[in-house]
């Protein structure tokens, strides 16, 4: 199959997650590996948007780990869930507001570790300038995903209005 994308650039991410979450759905995520470039198509995302969302890693405010998401969007927040598991989020947004999409699933591989896995995304990508990396970048190809919106997984800490937001994208 012959694909005819293009990467996507630094100013796409500026939208804020609430947005941009639903827009990478049918994105190419790609990621070089031994000299092959493999190419998946997002399938399912999450948002996570400001410190009033309690389900959002910037809740509790700027720290070492969450700083990157006070950043520009088009940067890798990659970070370890339940000491198992690597996640990565596309920070999102302006700077100054903290913000991120969770790329919950790629086709072919379903749940976010699984991709995090096939793909080998761990903390050497974390801060990984997604409109320039030559290890891990998004492309578009024209593709549009129609999608359902639901309730997010697995933030069964944050508060029941923030648990019940459809906040989580999946493509059809």
């Amino acid at each position: 199959m012959c694909i005819n994308a293009s990467r996507l650039k630094a100013s796409y991410y500026r939208k804020n997650a609430l947005l941009l979450a639903p827009a990478l759905l049918g994105k190419l995520l790609c990621r070089e590996l031994r000299g092959k470039i493999i190419r998946l198509r997002i399938t399912e995302t999450e948002a996570y948007y400001g410190e009033d969302d309690t389900a959002c890693h910037a809740s509790r405010g700027k720290t070492e780990r969450t700083k990157i998401m006070y950043g520009c969007g088009g940067y890798a927040y990659v970070y370890l869930c339940y000491g198992v598991h690597w996640l990565l989020n596309v920070v999102s947004g302006r700077a100054g507001f903290p913000e991120a999409v969770l790329i919950r699933g790629v086709e072919g591989f379903p749940g976010p570790g699984k991709l995090s896995k096939h793909l080998e995304i761990d903390k050497t990508l974390h801060g990984e300038n997604l409109a320039l990396s030559g290890r891990l970048w998004l492309e578009g190809d024209g593709r549009r995903r129609r999608y359902r919106a639901s309730t997010r997984v697995g933030i069964n800490g944050a508060a029941a209005e923030d648990r019940n937001k459809l906040w989580r994208f999946v493509a059809e």
